[in-house]
């Protein structure tokens, strides 16, 4: 029941998504046309090819998912029973370009290194690659792309939980990143095949399996005893923590059941419970006890590998001084600068701050401050009135005098005799105007 109520959730989300990804889905004249089988040349079914390949992609993505089977793809394009005719072929174009990849030939890194090259040669060789599109019906494919965008998110997700440069952990709990038995053995041929993960394996009394994994961007140079040591531990937390799981609901079901035999007065039966229920206390606070003893020793290891990437990088660094010829001195006056560098641009921040602080100023002081400023406007033109005409004044006799000397400069012989003429006119009228004075005197 619950697995149908999620398949008709995915449904719906796939529907919708198709909605949002081609806008056009629900037109009846489209849709014929992308839901019929490839006919003629390639160019001619290419565009086609290119959309349900792409549309494809995008809803594995959508979901989440890396693997799919070709009835699957079907049902995700289902439209009231319609299903595209060119899907199989389309898968059948994907899986001949590389875009796909058959699971069964993805090589299991715990089967040894003989069967992960026999593998490797399989698929290069496309002895699997099926003839027919019969052949594609019930298979299940990876999708590389996809596979790749997966591997970098279990990566991702243990670089969260871990500061060290890798990290073990069991295969129980790759599997619950991964999201599943299937994708586990994908995703970890991927990170194999690119030298970032490694499996592992203790054959003791119980069969411990697990994965080291780079979260640096250097590969894996190999796996080591303490490696096995941490796995061992790691599962044993794993177990232990298990342990206490059912230790708590074993007492869960002993106190309920002491309940109802008080209320029913059945005085042996609760004690016997109570009985039950102080063994349960008891073993879990063993497996407690036990369980923070074996976090403490993992938490010492990983304090430890820490220890040594920093040494490691303190002797990297050494010698890179050492190589290029630099000695401690200039190493230590190159610190100070920086340091000094630095608390320069913090002040320099401080006080870009305080100012913009303190730009922030109110409308009202704005308009306080504008109305001052017309008050001093309007006083200033009565008290210095004076004080222009006298600029102003000077201002002309400056040009006077400024006139007079380029007449000086600039005068010719004929501007001459126009001025002694321009001087006996003048001495004339003087006359005249003395002889008008006089006779009228008399």
């Amino acid at each position: 029941m619950e697995d149908d109520v999620t398949g008709e959730k995915e449904e719906e989300s796939i529907m919708e998504y198709l909605r949002k990804q081609v806008p056009d889905w629900d037109d009846e004249v489209k849709c014929t046309a992308r839901f019929k089988a490839f006919s003629g040349q390639r160019t001619d079914w290419e565009p086609l090819y290119v959309f349900w390949r792409d549309l494809i992609l995008n809803v594995a993505r959508h979901l989440h998912i890396f693997i799919i089977r070709p009835s699957q793809v079907n049902v995700w394009f289902d439209r009231g029973g319609l299903v595209p005719l060119c899907l199989d072929q389309v898968l059948l174009e994907m899986y001949a370009a590389g875009e796909l990849l058959r699971n069964v030939g993805v090589a299991d890194p715990a089967n040894g290194w003989v069967s992960q090259i026999f593998w490797r040669v399989v698929n290069l060789g496309g002895l699997l690659r099926p003839s027919t599109q019969e052949n594609l019906a019930e298979d299940y494919y990876i999708i590389p792309v996809l596979l790749k965008e997966k591997a970098l998110q279990v990566v991702q997700a243990l670089s969260e939980s871990h500061w060290t440069a890798s990290c073990v952990i069991t295969w129980r709990k790759f599997q619950e990143i991964s999201g599943g038995l299937k994708e586990a053995h994908a995703v970890l041929n991927h990170l194999c095949e690119h030298g970032k993960a490694k499996y592992l394996v203790i054959n003791k009394k119980d069969l411990m399996e697990g994965v080291k994994v780079s979260l640096s961007a250097r590969a894996l140079s190999g796996t080591t005893s303490l490696d096995l040591d941490v796995l061992h531990l790691i599962w044993t937390v794993e177990k232990l923590e298990h342990q206490l799981n059912v230790i708590d609901q074993r007492w869960k079901r002993s106190r309920a059941s002491a309940l109802a035999s008080l209320k029913l007065g059945n005085k042996l039966v609760a004690l016997k419970c109570a009985r039950e229920m102080k063994l349960a206390s008891l073993s879990r606070e063993k497996c407690t006890t036990l369980l923070n003893r074996v976090e403490e020793v993992l938490a010492v290891i990983a304090d430890a590998e820490a220890s040594k990437e920093v040494a490691e990088a303190i002797r990297i660094g050494t010698q890179a001084i050492q190589e290029n010829g630099i000695n401690y001195d200039e190493v230590e006056l190159c610190l100070q600068e920086l340091s000094e560098c630095i608390e320069s641009q913090k002040q320099i921040e401080e006080i870009l701050g305080s100012n913009a602080a303190g730009a922030e100023i109110e409308d009202e002081d704005i308009e306080e401050e504008l109305k001052e400023l017309e008050m001093n406007f309007a006083e200033v033109p009565t008290q210095t009135s004076t004080g222009v005409d006298a600029v102003v004044a000077g201002a002309q006799e400056t040009a006077d005098a400024l006139s007079e000397s380029l007449s000086k400069l600039h005068l010719t012989h004929h501007a001459r005799k126009d001025l002694e003429a321009e001087h006996a006119v003048e001495s004339m009228g003087a006359m005249f105007k003395d002889g008008n004075r006089e006779a009228v005197l008399s």
